[in-house]
């Protein structure tokens, strides 16, 4: 018997994950993400969830609301479908979840612009880096998939370049290159501020999330799984 396995692409993402008791990942952008899914698979694991924060495409999402994924779309319009069985059992836990279109992308939507473009190319409410990478890992492996993510930055907000400048390899913040890039730019201060609120919003909703989702969540799914019987932890 096999259980699932979580992806996430920040540290901090990471450590809420871990409130669900299962397994977790940790891998920040698209290339790195479909490193650690394969070998999540390799060691163990029968599916995975994909969760953390998204940016915002569609105006009603607010920070802090809850996606869950029909299907992830990825640029050109491919589409990738998530386990009905997964969604049906997070949405039963997180009544209160979107549950709609996620776009996968390799490179950050920061501006007002590109999420607006994403947003009519593709039909999806959010997107993130990782989501598209477990798709298509799980396609290949035959195994099953869900993403679960939180808005952080909105669809009317764009992401500040200090930010997009902070975060490192292995998905942890790093203040230094922050600051260095506020200090040749210090009119982002603020957006920044705007942008703190927001993350603290989503990272809000994660953990309420994490804590909701039972412990037996992907037991009993297509390929039997057992929650009990644990894989490698790779993060």
């Amino acid at each position: 018997m096999m259980v699932a396995a979580i992806l996430t692409g920040m540290a901090l993402e990471a450590h809420l994950a871990r409130r669900s008791g299962l397994p977790v990942a940790c891998a920040t952008g698209d290339a790195a993400a479909a490193v650690a899914a394969h070998r999540l698979l390799e060691g163990g694991a029968c599916g995975i969830v994909s969760f953390g924060i998204a940016g915002g495409l569609a105006a009603d999402l607010r920070p802090g609301s809850l996606v869950l994924a029909r299907a992830v779309v990825d640029e050109d319009g491919a589409v990738f479908e998530a386990c009905r069985f997964w969604q049906d059992r997070l949405r039963d836990a997180l009544p209160q979840a979107h549950s709609a279109l996620v776009a996968g992308a390799r490179m950050p939507t920061a501006t007002v612009g590109d999420k607006a473009r994403l947003r009519a190319l593709s039909g999806a409410v959010a997107v993130d880096l990782e989501s598209l990478a477990v798709a298509r890992v799980c396609r290949a492996w035959g195994r099953p998939f869900a993403v679960l993510r939180a808005v952080a930055d909105p669809a009317w907000r764009a992401l500040p370049t200090a930010a997009l400048a902070g975060l490192d390899g292995a998905g942890r913040i790093t203040p230094g290159a922050v600051l260095a890039r506020l200090a040749a730019d210090p009119g982002q201060l603020m957006a920044l501020g705007r942008l703190a609120w927001d993350l603290g919003r989503a990272l809000a909703a994660l953990r309420r999330a994490a804590q909701a989702i039972p412990a037996d969540l992907l037991g009993g799914g297509p390929l039997g799984l057992d929650p009990a019987q644990g894989v490698r932890d790779v993060a």
